[in-house]
């Protein structure tokens, strides 16, 4: 039987807020796994505002998204970087840091690697 779902991220199924007010990830529960739509404000980067969450030393979640607005520099642990800005498709592995680069919330929607994300160590 053919299935229609419609949910919204303003009425998340979860939101977890980042350290010091620097933005959120809001969670839809589908049948194929979590979607999440992260908010990073400006000023916000993973090794300060979720690595204290996570408790690792980089972020270990993969991603694969879309960039709806804003730009974010990713830098691997090896080095190799890229930025992203609005309207391009982002695939990273487990392993790097990033950061919102300029004045504007990046707004990204992640597929893969926000089920765990932000979510506060065991």
């Amino acid at each position: 039987m053919a299935a229609i779902v419609r949910k919204s991220f303003d009425r998340a199924d979860e939101t977890r807020p980042f350290a010091d007010g620097k933005g959120r990830l809001d969670l839809i529960q589908t049948d194929g796994g979590a979607v999440g739509r992260a908010v990073f404000e400006p000023g916000w980067r993973w090794s300060e505002h979720v690595k204290p969450l996570a408790g690792t030393d980089s972020c270990r979640a993969a991603h694969t998204g879309y960039m709806v607005s804003g730009r974010m520099k990713v830098v691997m642990d090896d080095g190799t970087s890229e930025e992203y800005g609005p309207g391009d498709f982002m695939q990273i592995d487990p392993g790097h840091d990033a950061w919102v680069v300029g004045d504007e919330p990046c707004v990204a929607v992640d597929w893969t690697g926000f089920a765990q994300y932000a979510k506060p160590a065991s």
